[in-house]
Protein backbone atom coordinates (compact mmCIF):
# COMPACT_ATOMS: atom_id res chain seq x y z
CA UNK A 1 0.00 0.00 0.00
CA UNK A 2 1.36 3.68 -0.91
CA UNK A 3 0.23 6.76 0.31
CA UNK A 4 0.21 10.26 -0.94
CA UNK A 5 0.70 13.34 1.66
CA UNK A 6 0.13 16.85 1.58
CA UNK A 7 1.02 19.60 3.61
CA UNK A 8 -0.82 22.24 3.54
CA UNK A 9 -0.80 25.74 5.56
CA UNK A 10 -2.50 28.93 5.41
CA UNK A 11 -4.14 31.21 7.47
CA UNK A 12 -5.89 29.79 10.33
CA UNK A 13 -8.85 32.12 9.42
CA UNK A 14 -8.79 30.19 6.22
CA UNK A 15 -8.37 26.29 7.26
CA UNK A 16 -12.81 26.33 7.66
CA UNK A 17 -13.05 27.56 4.50
CA UNK A 18 -10.39 25.40 3.04
CA UNK A 19 -11.54 22.47 4.67
CA UNK A 20 -14.70 22.67 3.38
CA UNK A 21 -14.26 22.46 -0.22
CA UNK A 22 -11.66 19.48 0.35
CA UNK A 23 -14.35 17.49 2.58
CA UNK A 24 -17.06 18.50 -0.46
CA UNK A 25 -14.62 17.74 -3.40
CA UNK A 26 -11.79 15.38 -2.42
CA UNK A 27 -13.23 12.35 -1.52
CA UNK A 28 -15.10 12.14 -4.86
CA UNK A 29 -12.38 13.17 -7.06
CA UNK A 30 -10.28 10.51 -5.63
CA UNK A 31 -13.16 7.72 -5.62
CA UNK A 32 -12.59 7.98 -9.64
CA UNK A 33 -8.81 7.02 -9.39
CA UNK A 34 -8.16 3.29 -9.66
CA UNK A 35 -6.60 2.22 -7.18
CA UNK A 36 -8.01 4.49 -4.12
CA UNK A 37 -8.32 3.08 -0.87
CA UNK A 38 -9.34 5.61 1.53
CA UNK A 39 -8.30 8.99 2.83
CA UNK A 40 -7.21 10.74 6.44
CA UNK A 41 -8.30 14.98 7.35
CA UNK A 42 -6.79 15.79 9.79
CA UNK A 43 -6.46 19.63 11.15
CA UNK A 44 -4.65 22.02 13.60
CA UNK A 45 -6.94 25.17 12.98
CA UNK A 46 -5.08 27.05 15.61
CA UNK A 47 -1.89 27.55 13.98
CA UNK A 48 -3.27 27.31 10.44
CA UNK A 49 -2.53 23.68 9.01
CA UNK A 50 -4.27 20.72 7.50
CA UNK A 51 -2.63 17.15 6.72
CA UNK A 52 -4.19 14.76 4.04
CA UNK A 53 -3.50 10.86 3.57
CA UNK A 54 -4.65 8.95 0.86
CA UNK A 55 -4.44 5.54 0.22
CA UNK A 56 -3.58 3.81 -2.69
CA UNK A 57 -3.17 -0.35 -3.82
CA UNK A 58 0.10 0.37 -6.20
CA UNK A 59 2.64 3.03 -6.40
CA UNK A 60 1.58 3.05 -9.71
CA UNK A 61 -1.86 4.16 -9.12
CA UNK A 62 -0.49 6.64 -6.53
CA UNK A 63 1.53 8.03 -9.50
CA UNK A 64 -1.23 8.01 -12.08
CA UNK A 65 -3.44 9.40 -9.68
CA UNK A 66 -1.28 12.37 -8.95
CA UNK A 67 -0.85 13.23 -12.65
CA UNK A 68 -4.89 13.56 -12.80
CA UNK A 69 -5.20 15.47 -9.93
CA UNK A 70 -2.29 17.70 -9.40
CA UNK A 71 -3.63 20.45 -11.35
CA UNK A 72 -7.34 20.28 -10.42
CA UNK A 73 -5.99 20.05 -6.43
CA UNK A 74 -3.85 23.16 -7.17
CA UNK A 75 -6.54 25.00 -8.61
CA UNK A 76 -9.06 24.09 -5.90
CA UNK A 77 -6.95 25.26 -3.15
CA UNK A 78 -4.90 28.08 -4.25
CA UNK A 79 -7.39 30.73 -2.88
CA UNK A 80 -6.99 29.26 0.44
CA UNK A 81 -3.39 28.43 1.78
CA UNK A 82 0.06 29.52 1.80
CA UNK A 83 2.03 26.20 0.49
CA UNK A 84 1.15 22.79 -0.16
CA UNK A 85 4.17 20.12 0.20
CA UNK A 86 3.29 16.66 -1.48
CA UNK A 87 5.32 13.44 -0.59
CA UNK A 88 4.85 9.93 -1.61
CA UNK A 89 5.16 7.38 0.77
CA UNK A 90 5.04 3.62 1.11
CA UNK A 91 2.92 1.84 4.07
CA UNK A 92 5.33 -0.15 5.72
CA UNK A 93 3.20 -1.32 8.27
CA UNK A 94 -0.09 -0.36 9.82
CA UNK A 95 -3.48 -0.95 11.68
CA UNK A 96 -6.19 0.86 10.14
CA UNK A 97 -8.69 2.42 12.01
CA UNK A 98 -12.98 2.35 11.35
CA UNK A 99 -14.31 5.62 9.98
CA UNK A 100 -14.70 8.20 11.53
CA UNK A 101 -15.30 12.26 11.43
CA UNK A 102 -13.82 13.31 14.72
CA UNK A 103 -10.56 11.96 17.45
CA UNK A 104 -6.81 12.58 17.69
CA UNK A 105 -4.37 12.37 16.00
CA UNK A 106 -0.23 12.06 16.29
CA UNK A 107 2.55 12.80 14.34
CA UNK A 108 6.14 12.04 14.76
CA UNK A 109 8.54 12.22 11.64
CA UNK A 110 12.15 10.71 11.76
CA UNK A 111 15.51 11.24 9.60
CA UNK A 112 16.97 7.99 9.25
CA UNK A 113 20.38 6.36 7.68
CA UNK A 114 19.70 4.15 4.41
CA UNK A 115 20.60 1.14 5.97
CA UNK A 116 18.13 1.94 9.25
CA UNK A 117 14.41 1.19 7.40
CA UNK A 118 14.44 -2.26 7.98
CA UNK A 119 15.47 -1.48 11.88
CA UNK A 120 12.94 0.96 11.82
CA UNK A 121 10.10 -1.33 10.63
CA UNK A 122 11.22 -4.38 13.25
CA UNK A 123 11.43 -2.00 16.00
CA UNK A 124 7.71 -0.72 14.89
CA UNK A 125 6.36 -3.72 14.53
CA UNK A 126 7.95 -5.12 17.71
CA UNK A 127 8.12 -2.39 20.08
CA UNK A 128 5.51 0.51 19.25
CA UNK A 129 2.21 -1.24 18.01
CA UNK A 130 2.36 -3.36 20.17
CA UNK A 131 2.48 -0.83 23.26
CA UNK A 132 0.39 1.76 20.92
CA UNK A 133 -2.78 -0.90 21.04
CA UNK A 134 -2.70 -1.20 24.71
CA UNK A 135 -3.69 2.80 25.09
CA UNK A 136 -6.54 3.79 26.23
CA UNK A 137 -8.19 5.43 22.71
CA UNK A 138 -6.14 4.00 20.69
CA UNK A 139 -7.48 3.35 16.84
CA UNK A 140 -4.74 2.54 14.55
CA UNK A 141 -1.13 3.72 13.66
CA UNK A 142 0.87 3.83 10.60
CA UNK A 143 4.46 3.67 9.67
CA UNK A 144 5.54 5.60 6.18
CA UNK A 145 8.57 5.71 4.10
CA UNK A 146 9.87 7.97 2.00
CA UNK A 147 13.02 5.99 1.02
CA UNK A 148 14.08 8.34 -1.66
CA UNK A 149 14.96 10.67 0.61
CA UNK A 150 15.15 8.72 4.44
CA UNK A 151 12.58 9.86 5.83
CA UNK A 152 9.84 8.15 7.98
CA UNK A 153 6.56 9.01 9.81
CA UNK A 154 4.64 7.15 12.63
CA UNK A 155 1.07 8.19 12.99
CA UNK A 156 -1.67 7.32 15.51
CA UNK A 157 -5.20 8.04 15.85
CA UNK A 158 -7.45 8.17 19.12
CA UNK A 159 -10.42 8.32 19.46
CA UNK A 160 -10.90 11.75 20.33
CA UNK A 161 -8.94 14.72 21.87
CA UNK A 162 -9.25 14.17 25.11
CA UNK A 163 -7.52 10.40 24.85
CA UNK A 164 -4.52 11.66 22.46
CA UNK A 165 -3.69 14.17 25.25
CA UNK A 166 -3.85 11.67 28.22
CA UNK A 167 -1.40 9.16 25.96
CA UNK A 168 1.21 11.92 25.59
CA UNK A 169 3.30 10.54 28.57
CA UNK A 170 2.70 7.20 27.71
CA UNK A 171 3.45 7.34 23.86
CA UNK A 172 6.86 9.57 24.97
CA UNK A 173 7.66 6.00 27.00
CA UNK A 174 7.12 4.10 23.92
CA UNK A 175 8.72 6.11 22.01
CA UNK A 176 11.90 6.32 24.09
CA UNK A 177 11.85 2.47 23.62
CA UNK A 178 11.73 2.21 20.28
CA UNK A 179 14.93 4.17 19.71
CA UNK A 180 16.48 2.32 22.29
CA UNK A 181 16.31 -0.47 20.09
CA UNK A 182 17.06 1.55 17.14
CA UNK A 183 20.07 2.96 18.62
CA UNK A 184 22.25 5.11 16.07
CA UNK A 185 21.08 6.40 12.53
CA UNK A 186 17.49 7.64 13.32
CA UNK A 187 16.72 11.13 14.53
CA UNK A 188 13.09 12.30 15.45
CA UNK A 189 12.96 15.94 13.78
CA UNK A 190 9.16 16.62 14.64
CA UNK A 191 6.68 15.76 16.29
CA UNK A 192 2.79 17.87 15.73
CA UNK A 193 -1.01 17.08 17.13
CA UNK A 194 -3.81 17.24 14.85
CA UNK A 195 -7.33 16.86 15.00
CA UNK A 196 -8.88 13.77 12.88
CA UNK A 197 -11.78 15.99 10.50
CA UNK A 198 -12.16 12.81 8.34
CA UNK A 199 -11.51 9.44 8.55
CA UNK A 200 -12.71 6.92 5.55
CA UNK A 201 -10.66 4.09 5.25
CA UNK A 202 -12.39 0.80 4.38
CA UNK A 203 -11.76 -1.80 7.30
CA UNK A 204 -12.88 -4.46 4.56
CA UNK A 205 -10.22 -4.33 2.53
CA UNK A 206 -6.90 -6.36 3.95
CA UNK A 207 -4.86 -4.94 7.12
CA UNK A 208 -1.21 -5.00 6.87
CA UNK A 209 -0.49 -5.63 10.77
CA UNK A 210 2.94 -6.96 12.66
CA UNK A 211 4.51 -9.74 11.87
CA UNK A 212 1.98 -10.36 8.04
Amino acid sequence: MFVRSLYITADPADVGPALDVIAKAVPGMMAEQPGFDGIGIFADRTLGKILTGSWWETEQTLKDSDEQLRDRRTDMLARFVSTITTVDLEAAAYTRPASATSGGFRLQRMAYAPAMADTIIQAFKEVGLPRLQELDGFQGASLLLDRAHNMAGVSTIFSDMDTLAASRGPQAAIRKAAFEQMKEGVQLISLEEFEVVELDLPTSNPIKRPGH
